[in-house]
């Protein structure tokens, strides 16, 4: 039986090329896998499939009694709704541990990275399974996105070494004007709805019984929200209802000011003072050199959250 390789809800660039990548080495080392994904791409990610010749990994969202390889995550509100009744082989991550639990012995390759792909770079190296060039080209943007073209406080040496190496195999001269080129796809927000924008990349996270939803929106200049700012807004007020969650905050982030303005919606009008030391005026903040969700908001929510 074939395990199936998959990412979190609302699949990023990190899930979708981690699923393809991780699939295919797994193949090559004697253990059958189908790569999936919970939902559908987003436009960065479909660039980078196209431009080196990828079809979408199976859309899938039921694995009870499959066995499964989680990518990308290791918390429930982020895995397939029936994991409860799937077996969890394995787990390739970069963020904190989550409470995903298994009931057998699991494999475990976990990080403190800036992209599961720079993991699974490592277990290529591992394993001694040459990538193919195609395979090279969609890790090595999946870590440009994730790093923010190594802008991001997440990104580390590894990070920068298996891109350098990843590019070398994909015949990519000039990697930075790929990334370059990928942002520029995100920053194309114009004719989208506010509620595929919202919800581009998103992820909820529970924070000591509090259900928190945060969505990002990295381009290249915030200019672009100008006209849209309040019908994202009224969405994620209107996303809050329905998910019954506590808050839900939006980061519109500009990679080149380096910075994010943060949309708030929550029932703790003090959050984010209590989480960043600075208010929300009118459920906006700015937040200075934030550009990552993982290292530089959630952490310090879940802190907020557990003095409550």
């Amino acid at each position: 039986m074939s395990m199936y390789v998959v990412g979190h809800k609302i699949p990023d660039s990190d899930s979708i090329c981690g699923a393809i990548a991780l699939a295919y080495l797994k193949n090559q080392i004697g253990e059958p896998a189908i790569a999936a994904r919970l939902g559908e791409l987003s436009p960065e990610t479909a660039f980078i499939l196209e431009k080196f010749g990828f079809e979408a990994p199976e859309y899938k969202t039921s694995y009870a009694g499959e066995e499964v390889y989680i990518v990308d995550h290791s918390e429930i509100t982020q895995a397939p709704d029936d994991i409860a009744q799937a077996t969890i082989v394995g787990i390739v991550d970069h963020h904190k541990l989550g409470d995903l639990t298994t009931s057998t012995p699991l494999e475990c390759w976990i990080r403190p990275v800036g992209c599961s792909n720079t993991v699974i770079k490592m277990m290529y190296d591992f394993y001694q399974v040459k990538i193919p060039a195609n395979i090279a080209g969609i890790m090595m943007c999946a870590i440009l996105s994730d790093t923010v073209i190594f802008k991001s406080p997440t990104c580390t040496t590894a990070d920068i070494r298996c891109v350098e190496a990843l590019a070398e195999i994909a015949g990519v001269e000039d990697f930075k004007e790929v990334g370059m080129d990928m942002f520029k796809v995100k920053s194309a927000v114009e004719g989208t709805p506010a509620r595929d924008l919202v919800m581009r990349d998103f992820k909820d996270f529970n924070m000591n019984g509090n259900l928190v939803g945060i969505g990002q929106l990295e381009v290249i200049d915030l200019a672009v929200f100008d006209d849209i700012k309040a019908d994202l807004e009224a969405d994620i007020a209107k996303l809050k209802v329905e998910g019954n969650r506590h808050s839900v905050l939006l980061l519109l982030t500009d990679i080149m000011k380096e910075g994010s303005e943060m949309l708030v919606v929550s029932d703790s009008a003090d959050l984010t003072e209590r989480a960043y030391g600075k208010p929300t005026v009118d459920g906006r903040v700015w937040l200075d050199g934030v550009l990552s969700r993982k290292k530089q908001v959630v952490p310090a929510l879940q802190d907020a959250f557990q003095k409550v």
